[in-house]
């Protein structure tokens, strides 16, 4: 497979494509923390900072955002107003920027500056990969990708230590969609590989979903809701690389 996961970052290169992926990125989400009383700094530009970064490193022509990269649903607030537009203007400077929509991106592209190509939530396909939210169906031209790559989830595995401690990390989770599922949903003879990647959030204020402990009636998106992509069946990575197994032996 032509990508990798890049140590100890929330993101993906794919190298054929010479693209960088990431995901849940929630602007604006400090600014819901502060109407609680919580205050951090406004995050747009760490973000920026580490995108550079990773830009540089991997030395990626395209950025593609995998959907909600704003937090306030509905609506925006007037932060995310404010900084969105700031921190597109900045990453297009640099490489394409495409954006496909989460669940809490609504309207996002009436602030969306030009030349910024926005796909809605059954998402696109770029050679043999396929890019989509996760909330809503996928587009049954994907259907035919080898590689998919979805967000929406906020992978995590919850560990517990002799003492009852326990701690939640971020994992990509990595599997593969039912075939026989697919092609019976979308009508299809003929499907890709469909090997599919769940990215962890950019943002790490979010908190993560412990898939290890979810129960079935928590599982969210259509995809896992109708059991085409199984959680229990995916293999587990940390950010560090390290490989945890599949999910089912991490419940035990």
């Amino acid at each position: 497979m032509g990508m990798r996961f890049i140590t100890d970052h929330p993101a993906v290169f794919i190298v054929e494509k010479k693209a960088l992926v990431v995901a849940e990125l929630h602007l604006g989400l400090e600014y819901e923390l502060y109407n609680k009383g919580i205050t951090i700094p406004p995050q747009r530009e760490s973000f920026q900072e580490m995108l550079d970064k990773l830009i540089k490193l991997t030395k990626a022509k395209t950025l593609i955002i995998i959907g909600d990269v704003k937090h306030k649903v509905p609506g925006m607030s007037i932060r995310e107003e404010r900084e969105l537009p700031k921190f597109l203007d900045h990453l297009k400077e640099k490489v394409r920027v495409i954006l496909v929509k989460g669940n809490h991106d609504a309207e996002v592209e009436k602030i969306v500056p030009s030349g910024i190509k926005i796909y809605g939530s059954r998402g696109f396909k770029l050679g043999r990969y396929g890019f989509f939210h996760g909330h809503a169906w996928p587009s049954k031209k994907l259907m035919r990708c080898d590689y998919l790559f979805m967000a929406h989830i906020h992978p995590a595995v919850e560990f517990k230590d002799k003492f009852g401690y326990k701690s939640v990390l971020h994992v990509w989770l990595k599997g593969q969609l039912n075939k026989e599922l697919v092609k019976k949903k979308f009508n299809l003879k003929k499907t890709g590989k469909l090997i599919t990647i769940i990215l962890p959030t950019f943002n790490n204020i979010l908190g993560g979903v412990a898939v290890n402990k979810i129960a079935k009636e928590e599982v969210i998106g259509p995809l896992l809701k109708n059991k085409i992509f199984d959680i229990n069946s995916s293999k587990a990575y940390l950010l560090d690389g390290t490989y945890l197994g599949n999910i089912r032996n991490l419940k035990k």
